[in-house]
């Protein structure tokens, strides 16, 4: 949601100031911000070792969903493939994005606009 965003022109943070070009910002962001970003994902990553250190815990189920269901329900395990699955598109559709960006230059829909 960020690219589109900021490939919009539209920065929420920094008066604008920060490059439109997602990949520049990043290198453009202030030190604090970045230390920001790393302690929050770092208290993430903590609170998911300390969920994993539970009795209840199963992998791959942080936030005990698992508990609710019967591991054999066929509606439980069609939710948790599409769910992975979803995850794969992610993840692809992210690599699409950034290979746009590092090979042409270009980000968003903009490489489908005639130049």
């Amino acid at each position: 949601l960020g690219w589109y965003i900021t490939a919009g022109g539209v920065h929420p943070a920094f008066d604008s100031s920060l490059s439109s070009d997602p990949l520049q910002a990043a290198q453009e962001l202030p030190p604090v911000a970045w230390a920001q970003f790393v302690a929050g994902c770092g208290f993430v990553e903590f609170l998911t070792t300390k969920i994993a250190k539970m009795d209840i815990y199963k992998p791959g189920d942080l936030l005990g969903a698992a508990t609710w269901f019967d591991e054999d329900d066929q509606g439980w395990i069609d939710y948790q493939n599409k769910e992975l699955n979803n995850g794969r598109l992610a993840m692809l559709a992210f690599m699409g994005m950034l290979v746009q960006d590092l090979k042409f230059g270009e980000y968003g829909d903009q490489i489908f606009h005639a130049s």
